[in-house]
């Protein structure tokens, strides 16, 4: 069953929420989607970049106060 994880990357700056969500993605099964918190506005442009570069799927991006709700589902 596909599980929803939080990873929580506020306070870091790019490229760390990236490098976060990478390695959260390796110990999640194909499915399971991730929401990344960022307070880097930066990660609001490279983590839906790089999901597609690479072969996952963005579900949503939202912005709350200054935090950045990125949503991805890993495919394979």
């Amino acid at each position: 069953m596909a599980q929803k994880r939080l990873v929580d990357a506020r306070g870091s700056f790019c490229p760390g929420p990236l490098m976060e969500l990478i390695a959260q993605l390796k110990m999640a099964e194909v499915g399971d989607e991730l929401e990344i918190l960022s307070s880097d506005k930066g990660s609001a442009a490279d983590i839906p970049e790089w999901i597609s570069k690479v072969g996952h799927e963005l579900l949503g991006t939202r912005e709350e106060e200054g935090v950045w709700h990125i949503t991805v589902k890993k495919l394979k």
